[in-house]
C-alpha cells in the first residue's frame, strides 16, 4: 500500500509539473517579442532633431549622449512607427542640469503626446498635453526627484483607450483617453513621429525598444 501511495503521489507530481512547463511555454510564446530601436553603435534609424541651438548627440559606450542644448536637444526615429497597441522601453539619465532629461514624444491614433520626466525645474513628472493642458497642469502631474548619473528604466504603453507609463516598474501615469483631447507642445513638433528631447540638460539614453501589442 505504501508503494503504491507513492507512486501515485510522484505520478501527480510529474503530471503537475509537466503542465505547469507546457502553461509557461505557452504564455511565453505569446508574449509580443521586443525589437530594438538602437544598435548600441551608431545612431543608424535616427536623426538629430533640428530644434535650433541644439546640442551635440553621440553614442558612447553603447549610449546615446545629448549635450546641453539651447534650449532642445533631441534624436527623432526615421523608420516606420505604429500609431496604437504598443509598447516602448527605454532606461534614461539626467547627467546634468535641471530640466527634463526625458522628453517622450510618440503617436497616438492621429494626434501625439509626450511624456515629461523631470521637467519645470527638474521633478515633473506627465503627460504634455491632456485637453490642451500639459503634464504641470493636468490629472497626469506627480512630482518625483530624480537623481543625477542614475539609471532609470521606463515604460511606455498606447492604446486606443489609455496611455500608461512606469518609471522603475512603478505605475506613474495610467490615462484614460477616450473623448479627450492629446497633443504635444508646440517646441516639441520636430520630435514627431517618435522621438526623445532633453531641455537644457545633459542627459543619456540606452536599451531602447519596441513591442507591438495584441489588438
Amino acid at each position: 500500500m505504501r508503494i503504491a501511495s507513492s507512486s501515485s503521489r510522484f505520478a501527480y507530481t510529474a503530471c503537475f509539473t509537466i503542465a505547469m512547463f507546457v502553461a509557461s511555454t505557452a504564455n511565453s510564446a505569446d508574449e509580443p517579442t521586443w525589437k530594438s530601436l538602437f544598435d548600441g553603435k551608431s545612431l543608424e534609424g535616427w536623426k538629430i532633431t533640428n530644434f535650433g541651438g541644439e546640442g551635440d548627440v553621440e553614442v558612447k559606450d553603447g549610449t546615446i549622449v545629448m549635450e546641453f542644448g539651447s534650449s532642445l536637444t533631441g534624436i527623432t526615429y526615421t523608420g516606420e512607427f505604429p500609431k496604437t497597441n504598443y509598447e516602448i522601453s527605454l532606461e534614461a539619465m539626467r547627467m546634468d542640469g535641471n530640466d527634463f532629461f526625458c522628453g517622450l514624444t510618440f503617436p497616438v491614433e492621429e494626434s501625439f503626446c509626450s511624456f515629461i520626466l523631470g521637467g519645470w525645474g527638474g521633478a515633473v513628472v506627465g503627460l504634455s498635453s491632456i485637453d490642451g493642458h500639459d503634464a504641470s497642469e493636468n490629472e497626469t502631474t506627480q512630482y518625483k526627484r530624480f537623481e543625477s548619473e542614475q539609471w532609470y528604466k521606463i515604460r511606455l504603453r498606447v492604446t486606443p483607450e489609455r496611455i500608461q507609463a512606469w518609471i522603475d516598474d512603478k505605475v506613474w501615469v495610467d490615462q484614460d483617453i477616450v473623448g479627450r483631447k492629446i497633443s504635444t507642445r508646440s517646441e516639441v513638433n520636430l520630435s514627431k513621429p517618435f522621438g526623445i528631447s532633453a531641455y537644457e540638460t545633459r542627459s543619456a539614453l540606452r536599451k531602447l525598444q519596441i513591442r507591438d501589442l495584441p489588438k
